[in-house]
C-alpha cells in the first residue's frame, strides 16, 4: 500500500506569517516539540532572508498528518524571483494563498498567484492574522474571490475553501469568530480539497525544477516524479533542453522528511525526491528511461529586463578586507551563480575584466552582490540599465506595474513625481485612513525612485512593483540633477574641512574615515560635479585668536542601503563593494582624465 501525498506550495505576501506557518505545520506534524525551538524560523535560515524578511530561495519540508504525507514548497514572492516561482509551482498539484485579514491580497501575491492559476492548480485560502485589531476577514475573503476572477480563475478554483486564523497563536478554524486551540482544520483542508497526485504508470519520468549543493557529494537534483518508479543504482538517460541525452546513474535516492532528507530505495510517481550522482544537469532537465526516453516539456523562464556591469576592485583600496578579489575568483563565483538562478545571464568582455550581468531588476541583483559581499568578495558594479528590445521594428521597453500605499496628505507630491518618470495612474483607492494608488511606468522610471517616494512621503509609503509587458519606448526621463562632491587628495577626511564645506552640499562620509581622489564623498546642492579637499586639517599656531577656534557642527552624513547606492549612481560612476564597506566612486579617478574625456 502505497503512502498518500499532497503536493502544495504555499503563496504570500512579504511578512503576512507564511514562515510562521510552516514553523507551525511541522509542529503539528510533532517535528519539534513547542519549546525547543522557540523564536526560530526554519524555513528563511539563509542570514539574508532574515534581515531582509524575504524568501529567495525555495525550501522543501514534509508532514506526516493521518498517515498522508504532505510536501510544503516554499514560494519566494517577488516578481524578481520570477525564475524561481515556476519551476517551484510545477511541483505541486495545489497552491495554499495565505493572506493578512487586514491587508488583504498584495501586488507580489497576485504574481505568483497568476502563475499558479495558469497551470490550473487548486487553492485553498488561509486568512492569518485575524487577532489583529480592526482587521476584516469578511471582506478580504471578499477581495481574494475578485482577484481570482480577475484572473480567469475557472470555476472550480473559484470554489475554494476559506480557513481563518492565527499562525502566530496556533490556532486555525472554518469560521473566524469560532477559535480553536490547534491547527489541524487547515490540515484537514489540505487532505479533502487538494487532489493527490495522479499516480501514472509506465517508464519513469521527472522533471529537475531545482537543486541542491552538498560539499560531499557535487550538486543533487531536486523534481518530482511525473511517471513510473525510479530506483536507486539504475541507469537513467538525463535528456537536456535541446535534446540531448545522456546515459547517467543514479546513485542515491532521498525523500524529503521533515526538515531533512530520508534515504530510500525507489520512488513514485507524484513524489517530490533528490537524486544524487547526475552530473551534468541543468534545471529544466528530464530524467527519463534509458531504453525508451519520452522527456517531459522544459520550464519556460521569463526574460531578463535589467543588466549591470560587473568589473573587478581597482581602486586604491582594493584588497583590504576581502578574500576574493581577482578576476578569475569572480567569473567563477558568477558561473557557479548561473547552476541555480534560472533568470541570470552573464556575458564576459573578453578583452577586459568586465562582466555584463543580466537580471529580473534590482532587487535580483542586489541579492547577488550582497551575497557575494558576505562569502568575501570585493567587486564593483555599474548603474543599472534597462534591457530594449526590438517588437516589429518598435523600440521596445519594459513596463512595471506599481503599486504605492500611502498617508493622503502626501499622495499630491507622489503622484507628480511619478508622472514626471512617465508613469500612468490607472486607479486610485481609500483603504482607511491611506489611499491606494497603482500605476504603470517604465522600469528606467522605477531606479532611484524609492528613496525619494519615501523622503516625500517621511517614510510612511509603502510601494511594490513586477514586471508586466514591453511596451513602446516612452522618451526621455529626467535624472537627479545634483552633481556629486568628489575628493580631491587621498587620506583621512577631517570634521574641520567637511564643516567648512557644509554649506556646499550633503555628506556621505564620516569624519576620521579614509577616502581616496575620485571617490564620491557628497551630493552637490546644484547641478555639475565639485571637486573638494576633505584631508585637509586646521593648521595650529601659537596665536590665540577669537573665533577660530569654534566648535564643529556636523550634519550626521548620508547612509545608503546597496539596492539605494545602485539606484543613485550616475553612468559614469561605480559602487565599490567589500565585506565591510560600501563606496561610491567616478569610474575615471583622475579630475584631469575626466575633464579630458568630456572634453572629447
Amino acid at each position: 500500500m502505497q503512502q498518500q501525498i499532497r503536493n502544495i506550495a504555499i503563496i504570500a505576501h512579504v511578512d503576512h506569517g507564511k514562515t510562521t506557518l510552516v514553523d507551525k505545520m511541522l509542529l503539528a506534524g510533532k517535528l519539534f516539540r513547542e519549546n525547543e525551538n522557540q523564536g526560530e524560523l526554519v524555513l528563511d535560515n539563509n542570514d539574508l532572508e532574515r534581515e531582509r524578511g524575504i524568501t529567495i530561495l525555495s525550501k522543501n519540508v514534509s508532514i506526516n498528518y493521518n498517515n498522508v504525507k504532505i510536501n510544503v514548497i516554499d514560494t519566494p514572492g517577488h516578481a524578481d524571483f520570477g525564475g524561481e516561482v515556476e519551476r517551484v509551482l510545477n511541483m505541486a498539484d495545489g497552491v495554499l494563498l495565505l493572506v493578512d485579514a487586514f491587508e488583504g491580497p498584495m501586488p507580489q501575491t497576485r504574481f505568483v498567484l497568476q502563475k499558479a492559476i495558469q497551470l490550473g492548480l487548486k487553492p485553498i485560502v488561509v486568512i492569518n492574522k485575524v487577532d489583529k485589531p480592526n482587521c476584516r476577514p469578511e471582506i478580504v475573503q471578499e477581495e481574494v474571490f475578485d482577484l481570482m476572477f480577475s484572473l480567469d480563475a475557472t470555476e472550480e478554483q473559484l470554489d475554494f475553501p476559506t480557513i481563518y486564523g492565527s499562525a502566530k497563536q496556533n490556532w486555525m478554524s472554518e469560521d473566524w469568530k469560532n477559535q480553536t486551540d490547534n491547527i489541524t482544520p487547515l490540515l484537514d483542508a489540505i487532505i479533502e480539497h487538494i487532489p493527490a497526485p495522479e499516480i501514472l504508470e509506465g517508464t519513469p519520468q521527472m522533471l529537475i525544477t531545482s537543486l541542491d549543493y552538498s560539499s560531499y557529494v557535487g550538486r543533487i537534483a531536486v523534481g518530482r516524479v511525473h511517471r513510473g518508479e525510479i530506483f536507486e543504482n539504475s541507469d537513467v538517460a538525463l535528456v537536456k533542453r535541446d535534446g540531448k541525452i545522456i546515459k547517467s546513474r543514479i546513485k542515491e535516492l532521498h525523500t524529503f522528511e521533515g526538515l531533512g532528507r530520508k534515504k530510500v530505495q525507489s520512488v513514485k510517481s507524484g513524489d517530490i525526491c533528490a537524486l544524487v550522482g547526475i552530473e551534468g544537469f541543468e534545471i529544466g532537465d528530464s530524467v527519463c528511461d534509458l531504453q525508451n526516453p519520452e522527456p517531459l516539456a522544459p520550464i519556460a523562464i521569463d526574460e531578463p529586463t535589467m543588466s549591470m556591469v560587473f568589473t573587478i576592485n581597482d581602486s586604491p583600496f582594493f584588497g583590504k578586507d576581502g578574500k576574493f578579489v581577482t578576476s578569475r575568483h569572480i567569473h567563477d563565483r558568477l558561473i557557479k551563480e548561473l547552476d541555480k538562478n534560472l533568470a541570470l545571464r552573464v556575458e564576459k568582455n573578453p578583452e577586459s575584466d568586465i562582466w555584463h550581468v543580466f537580471g529580473r531588476g534590482v532587487l535580483h541583483l542586489s541579492v547577488l552582490i550582497e551575497t557575494m559581499r558576505r562569502e568575501g568578495y570585493e567587486l564593483q558594479v555599474g548603474q543599472p540599465q534597462v534591457i530594449f528590445k526590438e517588437i516589429d521594428g518598435v523600440r521596445c521597453e519594459p513596463v512595471e506595474q506599481l503599486t504605492i500605499n500611502l498617508p493622503e496628505e502626501s499622495s499630491g507630491k507622489i503622484i507628480e513625481m511619478v508622472s514626471i518618470r512617465k508613469g500612468e495612474m490607472k486607479t486610485m483607492e481609500r483603504k482607511g485612513e491611506r489611499i491606494h494608488l497603482e500605476f504603470e511606468i517604465p522600469s528606467r522610471g522605477i531606479i532611484g525612485l524609492r528613496t525619494n517616494v519615501l523622503t516625500a512621503s517621511a517614510g510612511e509609503a509603502v510601494m511594490a512593483h513586477r514586471f508586466l509587458e514591453y511596451q513602446p519606448y516612452k522618451g526621455e526621463i529626467d535624472k537627479r540633477n545634483n552633481g556629486s562632491i568628489i575628493a580631491m587628495e587621498s587620506g583621512t577626511a577631517y570634521a574641520y574641512a567637511i564643516d567648512k564645506l557644509q554649506d556646499r552640499g550633503k555628506f556621505f562620509i564620516f569624519p576620521q574615515e579614509e577616502v581616496y581622489a575620485g571617490q564620491v564623498v557628497g551630493e552637490n546642492a546644484k547641478e555639475g560635479d565639485l571637486v573638494v579637499n576633505v584631508t585637509k586639517s586646521k593648521k595650529l599656531t601659537n596665536m590665540r585668536a577669537s573665533g577660530s577656534d569654534d566648535k564643529v557642527k556636523l550634519i550626521p552624513p548620508i547612509e545608503f542601503s546597496l539596492e539605494e547606492a545602485l539606484e543613485y549612481i550616475k553612468e559614469d560612476e561605480y559602487v565599490e563593494i567589500t565585506p565591510n564597506a560600501m563606496r561610491m566612486r567616478k569610474i575615471v579617478l583622475d579630475e584631469n582624465e575626466r575633464k579630458r574625456l568630456k572634453k572629447q
